[in-house]
């Protein structure tokens, strides 16, 4: 048994730090749900920044969005958005067999994905009934 399995085993939630267009169009993230037991993702701003600015997965989006008139946080922000849309989509079969959080149940782990907003933003984003809603 891998050591990450041990570790969900017995209740740890494993999570990356990174979410990029290519761990999500390459099936990288689907390995890693299977492979690895990773429950979750989270991200920033600047691992976002980082993402766009390296390698072509972004190229396309943005340029759909310049010609539709977005650029600076809303561009980003959309960018961002579809890519946790993505990787929520990949991540929602863990949550649907996630036992909820109890002192009676210890077991239960921390799934789902999140980005890590600048501090005049809180950037909530929930996936439900194909709908996306988020909170400034």
């Amino acid at each position: 048994m891998k050591p990450t399995q041990q570790l969900h085993d017995l209740g740890q939630s494993l999570w990356l730090d990174n979410i990029t267009r290519g761990l999500l169009t390459d099936g990288t993230l689907r390995r890693y749900i299977s492979e690895f037991s990773v429950t979750g993702l989270t991200s920033n701003p600047t691992i976002f920044d980082k993402a766009i600015k390296e390698g072509g997965f972004y190229d396309a989006a943005i340029r759909q969005k310049t010609a539709e008139g977005k650029s600076g946080e809303t561009l980003f922000f959309e960018l961002a958005l579809a890519d946790l849309v993505e990787a929520t989509d990949q991540t929602s079969p863990l949550v649907q067999q996630q036992i909820p959080f109890t002192q009676k149940n210890p077991n239960s782990r921390a799934v789902g994905v999140n980005l890590q907003a600048p501090d005049f933003v809180c950037f909530c984003v929930r996936r439900s009934s194909n709908r996306v809603s988020y909170a400034t």
